[in-house]
């Protein structure tokens, strides 16, 4: 993979024009470009196809399965017969898919989100030792290897941890990233691209810090050039 592939676009916006016009602008620089709830909730699967005519190579479908195993396989097998690239359930829940056929749609657990910390856990119940972030994300890695995941979403602070749970090939999916002098907003564990890929990642999610950019595609670039310099620090396999 090149730089630009491993650079995942968010398309946090509310309407298919929105995202449609922001694919054309950066399909050049962007490698997948992600279709998350907001989106998908209020332009409808369609949206998929829009993105797909507008420039995507590659769809990220970020629903974050989470309910009955009926319903999340149902769910699963209408998103891989929208032909996108990657989709993601919660990793604890990896295990219903252990079986399926997801065509050419890799599968991600996703560990902790972002916007969490040690309080959150916590306050969510989590006993004591896995209220350190790191030890959840790690727990449900493992759930999700064992469930044949392709790899998993996890903090570029988890990174190194999950690259070497889950070997040289798995795919390490990194939000929260923001560059050197960006602000966090709701994100609790957030990284660089440059510290995110030398720890292990193998690609990064960027939303905010693109879109809201003066210049969205000089800010893409930016990124293409972090995630460059973060794997020229990594040694040679």
């Amino acid at each position: 993979m090149t730089p630009r592939d491993r650079l995942i676009f968010a398309l946090d916006v509310a309407t298919a024009d929105e995202a449609e016009n922001l694919v054309r602008l950066l399909a050049p620089e962007v490698g997948v470009f992600k279709v998350g709830l907001e989106l998908f909730v209020s332009a409808g699967p369609e949206v998929v196809s829009r993105v797909r005519r507008a420039g995507a190579k590659a769809i990220f479908l970020d629903l974050k399965l989470h309910d009955i195993p009926t319903t999340m396989r149902a769910a699963a097998r209408s998103a891989v017969g929208l032909g996108v690239e990657l989709i993601t359930c919660h990793a604890d829940q990896a295990g219903i898919f252990a079986d399926m056929d997801l065509g050419g749609a890799k599968l991600l657990g996703v560990t902790v989100l972002t916007s969490l910390g040690g309080e959150e856990l916590e306050a969510m119940g989590y006993p004591p030792e896995l209220q350190d972030p790191q030890a959840l994300v790690l727990r449900r890695a493992a759930l999700a290897l064992a469930a044949g995941c392709a790899g998993v979403v996890c903090s570029g602070r988890e990174a190194a941890a999950v690259r070497g749970l889950l070997g040289p090939e798995a795919l390490v999916v990194c939000p929260g990233i923001r560059p050197a002098s960006g602000e966090a907003h709701d994100q609790k564990r957030v990284m660089t691209p440059e510290r995110a890929m030398a720890a292990g990642a193998s690609h990064i999610v960027v939303g905010r810090p693109i879109r809201t950019a003066p210049d969205p595609v000089a800010a893409a670039q930016a990124m293409v050039q972090g995630i460059a310099a973060g794997l020229a620090q990594v040694p040679p396999a």
